[in-house]
Formats: C-alpha cells, sequence, structure tokens
C-alpha cells in the first residue's frame, strides 16, 4: 500500500502500518477520546512562520496548522477501525488571531460532535470568560503562558510565569461558577514539581472546586525525575485530573498510573507534533528528540537502517501505556476508562451545568 500524507511533511507508511498490527491493534479500545488536539486555520495566522522561527523549539519545527478535516483524514490513517473523538482547541500562539482561532476550533467542533476548549486570553474579564462559554460546543478554556504576550524571539518569554498571570483569577471565579473544564499546561523550567506550581494547583482545587482542573502532559513530567518530584505532592486530591498527551516514557506512565490510578488519566495525542516520527530518549531530566527528517535540532541521528523502522510519536506514546498497564496488571475496562470513559465522564458532569 501506498504512504498516506498526514500533515507537515509526515506519511503513513507500511512501517506504521506494521506498528500497528504488532502493538497497538490487540487491546486499544475500539472507542477513543482524544482529549488534547490542536486545530486551526491557517489563514488566521497573523505573522508568517519563518524559518527563525522553527529554530527556536523542535516543536515549531515539526508542525503546521491542522484543520478539523486534515484532522479526521488522520485518524482514520492512525486509527483503523476506531471511532475517534476530541476535545480540541487552537493553537495557542499570538502569531495567530486567538478570537477567530477559538470561534474556528468551536465551530468545528460543533460540526463534527465534538467539543472544544477556548484558548484563554489573560485580559478577558470575568463578564467575557462567561461569553465564551456560552456559545455552543465550548466545555472550557485552555490558558498558556505564552498567551501573556508575544515575543518574537522566544515562546518561552513568560515560563517562568505565575500560574496566575495566565489563568487570573477574575476568570477562575467565572470557572468555578460555571463547573468548567480547564487544561492547564504548567509553567516554569522545572516543570510541574515546582514549589510555586505546586502550591498554586493546591491553591486552585482549594479554592475553586468547582473547576474540573486537567494537568496537561502529566505536568510536563517527560523524564523521571520531574515525575519523581511532583508527582507524590498531587497524590491525594481525588478530584485533579491529568492528561498523557506527549509523554513517550514508559517510566512516566508507570509512576502516574501507581501514583493517581488510571481514573485520573486521561487520554491526549498532541497532534499534529505527534505524528512527527523517530524516537524520544532520557538523559537523567532532559529528554532527545531523534527522527529520520533533515531538521534543525536532529543533531543526534541513528544509521539509516535503524531511521527506516521509525514509527509516529503518537504510536510510542500508545505503545509505552500499553505495555505499562500490561505490566501494571490493568485490565480492559481501566485501559478503557483511560482512552475513553474518564474524558466522557468528565465531559458529562462539566456539560451538565447547562441543563
Amino acid at each position: 500500500m501506498e504512504s498516506v500524507p498526514l500533515t507537515h511533511i509526515w506519511h503513513y507508511t507500511e512501517v506504521d502500518r506494521a506498528f500497528w498490527a504488532e502493538h497497538l491493534e490487540g487491546w486499544l479500545p475500539q472507542r477513543l477520546i482524544d482529549a488534547h488536539v490542536h486545530i486551526a486555520d491557517p489563514s488566521l495566522r497573523l505573522e508568517p512562520m519563518t524559518d527563525e522561527k522553527r529554530r527556536q523549539h523542535w516543536a515549531a519545527e515539526v508542525s503546521d496548522p491542522m484543520t478539523a478535516q486534515t484532522l479526521e483524514h488522520c485518524d482514520r490513517a492512525t486509527f483503523p477501525g476506531r471511532a475517534v473523538e476530541h476535545l480540541a482547541f487552537g493553537l495557542p500562539d499570538l502569531d495567530f488571531d486567538i478570537e477567530a482561532s477559538n470561534d474556528y476550533a468551536r465551530g468545528q467542533c460543533v460540526e463534527h460532535s465534538w467539543h472544544s476548549l477556548s484558548l484563554l486570553l489573560p485580559q478577558w474579564s470575568g463578564e467575557r470568560v462567561a461569553e465564551e462559554l456560552d456559545k455552543p460546543g465550548v466545555i472550557g478554556v485552555k490558558p498558556y503562558y505564552s498567551l501573556i504576550g508575544r515575543d518574537p524571539a522566544t515562546r518561552d518569554r513568560y515560563i517562568e510565569a505565575s500560574i496566575f498571570e495566565f489563568l487570573p483569577h477574575c476568570a477562575l471565579e467565572v470557572l468555578n461558577e460555571r463547573r468548567a473544564w480547564v487544561t492547564l499546561h504548567v509553567p516554569k523550567a522545572d516543570r510541574l514539581g515546582h514549589p510555586d506550581n505546586i502550591r498554586e494547583v493546591k491553591e486552585i482545587r482549594r479554592r475553586y472546586p468547582g473547576v474540573t482542573l486537567v494537568i496537561a502532559h502529566f505536568g510536563r513530567c517527560y523524564t523521571e525525575p520531574h515525575a519523581r518530584e511532583a508527582f507524590p505532592a498531587l497524590a491525594d486530591d481525588t478530584e485533579l485530573y491529568f492528561d498523557n498527551s506527549a509523554v513517550l516514557n514508559p517510566v512516566v506512565h508507570r509512576l502516574a498510573l501507581k501514583t493517581f490510578g488510571p481514573e485520573r488519566i486521561v487520554y491526549g495525542t498532541d497532534n499534529p507534533i505527534f505524528y512527527m516520527r523517530g524516537r524520544r530518549r532520557w538523559t537523567g531530566r532532559r529528554y532527545i528528540n531523534q527522527t529520520n527528517a533533515n531538521l534543525h535540532f536532529n543533531k543526534d541521528r541513528e544509521p539509516p537502517e535503524v531511521e527506516a523502522r521509525y514509527t509516529l510519536y503518537m504510536y510510542e506514546a500508545l505503545r509505552a501505556i500499553g505495555s505499562t498497564c500490561e505490566d501494571l496488571g490493568i485490565g480492559p475496562d481501566k485501559v478503557e476508562a483511560i482512552f475513553c470513559g474518564n474524558a466522557e465522564r468528565l465531559i458529562r458532569r462539566v456539560s451538565a451545568r447547562d441543563e
């Protein structure tokens, strides 16, 4: 069979079909909810993508805006025989028209019977947040520190910000009252385990218990040291949730499942980024991305015969989840909860606010 174009430079190939058949087909549930995926209309970009910007961060180099139609096409290729739904939102990037991006994501999600989160601009008043939650299909917000302000030189100008600088209290008051969903990408170079993050996450949970708070990417804990620093501090809050998007490390998945249990974890891809081909290595608190493409960040190359066997990052993440669940004796019902049931339960709970 011929390769199938996905997004950016990536294709779905015979290597991926074989990987799916060997490692994923036998255990992945028939229905999936991807609770962390980005869709965007490329025409809403205000500032052009440049080679200089792509060099700033590997994620910028491996993805382009993905429309809802492209996402559907990719679902058919990468999840054969599965029914896939999405909790989707735009790209948290001030190079795009954020208001129009929210409208695009919302409209496409309504059309496809998905759900959406609106990108939260920190400057919004409480009244403006309420207006956004009133729109059809919107069940919450996606705050991000890069939305504090634009810096053409780096996306991480505000990485050391307080959570409350990009998820302000005036917004949280409305989100709490409306019992909305918040997917939180935590700041800090030290990731979730930074004492300020732990303290502020606990403050959100204490002051705004009506918010369904989902910590994205396991708090950006992609390495074992980061996970060991962060997870125990948040273990006891049974109403704090995590998405496992963009995490390839089996050790991190094991720690998360043992610490939080499968009931507090929802599946996400972080696509279009994870259509990238390759694999990830970990050294202490660092991770190294490897791919078979000639990209600026890709300095640590492997022999061509090894790179020829690379599959999609999203498949490597799925294998890590599946093998970890098997090792821990997590049965099909709990696996189904991670991939569908938990997100469905939370979406139903959040959506009930309007009934």
